[in-house]
């Protein structure tokens, strides 16, 4: 009987402890009235000097780490013309390079479209190139994926190409007809709808972005673990290693009738 007296007195002890606890969390005032104040983010909000000396070394460092040197191009490659024609030399050079970079990985890369039109974000420079250029060029984490596709899914994705007037490719040549592809080579060999391509593109694409279509029921994928943009950057800088300057040409890869 002892046991189960102190038992129930330390059952009690508790429940009374723990209700003046619950009790004393509470404050017994009830919200009966809020304002709301908008404070804008514009050129008349006064300089915080404070905010200013915390960031500013950060800044300054990251400042000359973006605007490093790392190559040298020849001609300025415009979005404008990326935008609106079918071949344009920066889809050529961007193309290029990321294919140049992914086979170093993956050798039986058929042929590639590691960004759409819309990816490609500004100009690149005549004259230097900097680190920042290559960010604002390519300024998505995209990583670079190979799929296997049949050849009815190519054939997929041709279509769409031709009908959004030509998209950065490389390892790809085609006429646009009526929006439609004809006089496909892949990798200088006439296209082949029996057989199966190994395509490089990004995680983005693949996806559905910017309404590309082909990728949604591959045969096979391999995520390269190789970032769009770190194959952009290691391409040009290998490209200023060897001591030349970028160079884009057209070459007639996608034509339009």
């Amino acid at each position: 009987m002892l046991c189960f007296k102190t038992s129930r007195l330390h059952l009690i002890v508790v429940g009374l402890g723990t209700a003046f606890f619950l009790s004393a969390c509470s404050s017994g005032y009830q919200l009966v009235k809020s304002n709301r104040k908008e404070y804008p983010i514009n050129q008349e909000v006064a300089v915080d000097s404070s905010i200013i000396r915390t960031y500013q070394p950060y800044k300054v460092k990251m400042d000359a780490e973006m605007n490093l040197v790392i190559a040298h191009s020849e001609v300025l490659m415009s979005k404008k013309s990326s935008d609106t024609l079918p071949e344009s030399l920066l889809s050529n050079f961007f193309a290029d390079a990321v294919l140049r970079q992914a086979i170093k990985i993956d050798p039986a890369i058929d042929f590639a479209i590691p960004s759409t039109k819309g990816g490609l974000r500004v100009d690149l420079p005549k004259g230097d190139v900097r680190v920042t250029n290559i960010f604002e060029l390519m300024p998505f984490e995209n990583q670079l994926v190979v799929f296997t596709l049949k050849g009815t899914d190519v054939q997929r994705l041709l279509d769409f190409i031709a009908a959004s007037n030509g998209q950065p490719v490389a390892g790809l040549q085609m006429k646009i007809v009526a929006k439609k592809p004809t006089e496909v080579r892949i990798n200088g060999k006439p296209f082949d709808p029996a057989k199966t391509y190994n395509v490089l593109t990004t995680d983005y694409i693949s996806g559905g972005g910017d309404k590309t279509l082909g990728f949604e029921q591959p045969v096979d994928s391999k995520v390269l673990g190789l970032k769009v943009r770190d194959a952009l950057m290691n391409d040009v800088k290998e490209i200023e290693a060897t001591g030349k300057t970028i160079n884009s040409k057209l070459d007639g890869r996608i034509t339009k009738d």
